[in-house]
């Protein structure tokens, strides 16, 4: 499942007239590398969310056909955050651990090395905390598994790429409508339910025009 629902505020003007997964670096729309990247692991099946000039998103990929993919669509009327859009696409992703990835960001990570990971809960990949983050958001332990707060005296945070593996039961409890996503991962991590790796990759958090450009730069140099 790829994310694109979100209103993309902070990239305004550039998302006044043109959902943010349309905007382009080096040679091709931001999503178009999520559904290449995809196809390539073995990840051929995908869903897409979307709200705010979803329309666009559908008109500008089709089915998928082009990719060599299936893509289904999750339209929101409302954007429901991450929590809630995972919610009612989970109809169209089935009974099996499904990928998530955050439809802003860009990471050269090997998604075929998750393509037949069995998670307990999730399963998330993390970076180093960028400079706009520097604070982090969940400490992994030397086994593996994530934590809410420092296992060990000198632990050091670490920052969610927005890419995970979800196993469906994640979800079991929840109730259709808008509503995040961490709370629930920490609930599970709290449980001890979830597993972690860190990738120390190229990755971007596209949130800035700023961001945006320096994504463009490192794409065209390198097409």
């Amino acid at each position: 499942m790829i994310l694109a629902a979100g209103r993309g505020e902070r990239m305004r003007p550039l998302t006044d007239q043109r959902p943010k997964p349309l905007l382009r670096a080096g040679d091709r729309m931001l999503i178009e590398y999520h559904i290449t990247a995809l196809v390539a692991a073995g990840f051929s099946e995908l869903v897409i969310n979307h709200a705010y000039l979803g329309a666009q998103i559908e008109a500008a990929l089709g089915d998928g056909q082009r990719y060599g993919a299936t893509i289904r669509y999750s339209a929101e009327t409302v954007a429901l955050e991450t929590g809630g859009g995972i919610v009612q696409a989970l109809p169209l992703l089935g009974d099996e651990p499904f990928l998530v990835v955050n439809g802003d960001i860009w990471c050269d990570y090997p998604l075929a090395a998750l393509r037949t990971f069995q998670p307990a809960l999730a399963h998330l990949i993390l970076v180093p905390n960028p400079p706009h983050h520097p604070e982090g958001d969940f400490w992994l332990d030397q086994s593996g598994w994530l934590h809410n707060q420092p296992p060990s005296v000198g632990s050091i945070a670490l920052t969610f790429s927005g890419i995970a593996l979800y196993h469906p039961v994640l979800f079991v409890d929840q109730q259709p409508g808008r509503f995040p996503l961490a709370p629930l991962l920490r609930e599970a991590i709290a449980a001890g339910e979830v597993s972690g790796e860190v990738w120390h990759g190229q990755w971007f958090d596209i949130g800035t025009p700023q961001r945006l450009a320096a994504l463009d730069t490192l794409l065209s140099k390198d097409s």
